[in-house]
């Protein structure tokens, strides 16, 4: 074993010894992260420890280890009990991120009560008010922006010490329970003048304002952590940030996200020979760069709707631009909170614009030139290298007669304009990508 090989098995044991805290179970979960990378650990954990799953994430950057800490199998379905464990639902991506989707709709449907909860709540207070009438504002309409890995987070490390009980339905429950601690209300007494002339009268209006406590308060008033449960809470958010993300950041770092006064308004690019006129969309354009993507922003981490923005506007008879992807991206499950996109957005988009949509490997690169030839598109997933420091969505969108590929960067009009030799973008391209990935090809 070389000095390199045992500093890492080295790093990932005495990690996983603070975050497990088991015994003879560190070394085979050691042994799988360095036989199996993160899913090798993560089934190995699962088959050791019936308390928790621990994941091992494998930096595609210059850390051996990025870091390990516990993930509850809610994300994995039942994988607790005995030592017969489904690997499907580590190895899967199309599993995970469907689990995650089915909890997301759970979560949401449980805050829609609270908001029912919260409006009965103010109707009770203007009853005893003595006021004329009530208005109430609410910012929300019948929707909110959560975040649903710092919640369920939260739920986990609430049932840290009864961790076979851990199921969407008991998580439904603990949050409805808790319900009359999702929304808050406000209030202040108006007076108001009505009807004219000698008929003018004065009311009192009260006027109530809604808000959403958000995910830190239940901390406090639904799952009533400890300090230590809080910061595991953290751990694990973190960690389903990573992993569901493909343990890649869709994020741009803070010199890039700081560019100022960017506008690509009408920009497009005319295709040449059989390749397809794109419009372009930047993520880091003006008009939305500060625009939610969930609780993120698109500046930062909208690469992969604002990837789809120009695939859709390009090839179909929609214009939708980065704030309208995102919203939809955001609404359809396919946000990470504070990591980008799942990597399933992109066929998910793509059908739900009725493309037609295939996946493609890093090993068939005539297939990609082909594609474009045709008049196709293709969106790629990147790594560290030309293009980003972490993940990111770009758009392939024609080959020159030379073999050269034209690209649509949605961080970077300047890498927009060069030609790029196929041969850097198959070897960045992530070799860790989920829902037919690296490369999905896109036409009518």
């Amino acid at each position: 074993m070389s000095k390199e090989q045992y500093e890492q098995d080295n790093s990932a044991a005495s990690t996983v010894e603070a975050g497990a805290k088991t015994g003879k179970a560190i070394s085979k979960i050691a042994k799988g992260a360095a036989t199996g990378g993160m899913r090798g650990a993560a089934l190995a954990a699962a088959v050791e420890g019936k308390k928790y799953i621990i994941a091992i994430v494998v930096a595609v950057l210059a850390i051996p280890i990025l870091l390990i800490a516990m993930l509850p199998s809610i994300i994995f379905g039942s994988l607790l009990g005995d030592d017969t464990v489904d690997s499907t639902a580590i190895t899967s991506n199309d599993v995970l991120v469907q689990n995650m989707m089915d909890i997301n709709t759970s979560i949401s449907t449980v805050l829609s009560e609270g908001l029912v909860d919260v409006l009965e709540r103010i109707d009770t207070n203007y009853a005893s008010s003595g006021c004329d009438e009530k208005e109430v504002n609410n910012p929300y309409g019948s929707d909110v922006v959560f975040n649903a890995n710092m919640i369920i987070s939260m739920y986990c490390a609430y049932k840290d010490t009864d961790a076979s009980t851990i199921t969407k339905a008991d998580l439904e429950d603990v949050m409805k329970r808790g319900k009359s601690h999702l929304y808050s209300f406000t209030y202040k007494d108006e007076q108001r003048s009505v009807g004219e002339g000698e008929e003018a009268t004065t009311i009192t209006v009260r006027v109530y304002t809604i808000a959403y406590n958000g995910e830190r308060y239940f901390a406090d008033h639904i799952f009533s952590l400890t300090d230590d449960q809080k910061q595991l809470s953290n751990y694990y958010a973190s960690n389903l940030s990573v992993m569901l993300g493909d343990g890649i950041y869709q994020s741009l770092t803070d010199t890039e996200f700081s560019a100022m006064g960017l506008s690509y308004d009408g920009v497009i690019f005319p295709g040449a020979g059989g390749a397809t006129s794109v419009v372009y969309y930047n993520q880091l354009d003006e008009r939305w760069k500060n625009e939610a993507y969930g609780t993120d922003n698109i500046g930062g981490y909208a690469c992969g709707p604002t990837s789809m923005s120009i695939v859709v506007s390009s090839l179909t008879s929609d214009t939708v631009d980065p704030i309208q992807m995102s919203e939809w991206a955001y609404q359809n499950g396919y946000w990470c909170s504070g990591s980008g996109s799942y990597h399933s957005l992109i066929p998910g988009a793509a059908e739900a614009w009725n493309l037609n949509v295939e996946g493609c490997t890093a090993s068939e690169p005539q297939r990609i030139e082909d594609a474009l030839a045709d008049g196709k598109l293709v969106v790629a997933i990147m790594t560290k290298g030309h293009f980003t420091s972490s993940g990111h969505f770009i758009v392939l969108r024609g080959v020159t007669a030379a073999g050269k590929i034209l690209v649509a960067d949605p961080a970077s009009y300047s890498r927009s304009e060069k030609e790029w030799d196929l041969s850097i973008i198959l070897n960045e391209a992530s070799n860790h990508a989920g829902a037919g990935g690296p490369f999905w090809i896109i036409g009518n």
